[in-house]
């Protein structure tokens, strides 16, 4: 299972497709399909920032494994869609994104799974940025469509934040210069106790450690807005499992649980002993991390066809 080289992030498990959304913007998206006879709901998924959907190639097949098909695409400004000499967008540039940006493509891609997919319940989960975004999406949109959201180690706040001082100048900059790259220097040694993921992730082309000065100046800002105000609109009938490790040194789990217990909604936080911000590639912690999310989603598909609400065990 482990992603160890750039090779392991290729596989037959997956179909993939080039699809146009929103603003004509070209996509790379990969499929992973259950067995019909076993399908029981469409996972989309929103990866992280600098990363893209190949880092998940060893995860996703597990969902389909258990009857819930996963629709995925390298974001808006990072991966293939950004980086693809060959097949991207004439206007796509690495980082070249935004919130709001953000918040369509995600629409464009809860819509493509409905459409893919009739009659199956549709559920959202992120991981990192790709985890406050799903968090953004209820409260900014309309979610009624969600069968219920997974946030993976969500950018709510830094666990070692940027200064104010950095964060006012780009804030100020960002407006005249908003698709400006600049460094967003990481430590791959924080990522996982796998130092065979983390040193694979330093020799990944498609994961430059850069950013847009919209693009991060939105990502921090919208974290802080979720716990100042935005968690008032959290939708009561939108059950919620969060999962992040004690141990992450790039998002705080502390602000994950103030967000948790600050709205009012069937939700539930497992939080994991020791792990590093990315628990899909935690040795001691990815295959309950998977069992743990499949759970939600069997628990809230059955829930979601017979019309109900309410995980069991859920706080």
């Amino acid at each position: 299972m482990p992603i160890h080289s750039l090779d392991d992030m290729v596989s037959d498990a997956y179909t993939e497709a080039w699809l146009v959304g929103p603003q004509s913007t070209k996509f790379y998206t990969r499929t992973y399909l259950a067995s019909p006879s076993e399908s029981r709901a469409i996972l989309v998924f929103i990866h992280g920032f600098a990363e893209h959907v190949g880092r998940y190639t060893e995860v996703h097949p597990q969902f389909a494994a258990r009857g819930i098909n996963v629709f995925t695409f390298d974001q808006r400004g990072f991966g293939k869609t950004a980086l693809d000499a060959e097949n991207k967008s004439l206007s796509s540039a690495y980082g070249k994104t935004s919130g709001e940006h953000q918040m369509d493509d995600v629409q464009w891609a809860i819509d493509h799974a409905k459409k893919e997919f009739p009659g199956l319940p549709v559920f959202l989960s992120g991981h990192s940025m790709g985890g406050g975004e799903v968090l953004n999406f209820p409260v900014r949109r309309d979610a009624s469509i969600l069968a219920g959201v997974i946030s993976s180690s969500p950018l709510v706040h830094q666990t070692k934040p940027t200064s104010k001082l950095v964060r006012a100048v780009c804030g100020l900059l960002a407006v005249f210069l908003p698709y400006t790259l600049v460094p967003a220097p990481a430590d791959f040694a924080e990522l996982s106790h796998d130092a065979e993921y983390n040193r694979m992730c330093g020799t990944d082309s498609l994961a430059p450690l850069q950013g847009t000065l919209r693009c991060t100046m939105d990502m921090l800002n919208w974290g802080d807005q979720l716990l100042a105000i935005n968690y008032k609109k959290w939708p009561k009938t939108l059950p919620v499992l969060f999962v992040h490790g004690s141990g992450d040194q790039v998002t705080s789990h502390e602000a994950t649980k103030q967000f948790h217990d600050k709205i009012e909604a069937d939700k539930d936080m497992i939080l994991y002993p020791d792990g590093f911000h990315e628990l899909m590639h935690e040795p001691a912690h990815r295959e309950k991390l998977i069992s743990d999310e499949i759970a939600f989603i069997e628990a809230h598909s059955k829930a979601a066809v017979a019309g109900e609400s309410g995980f069991p065990g859920s706080n």
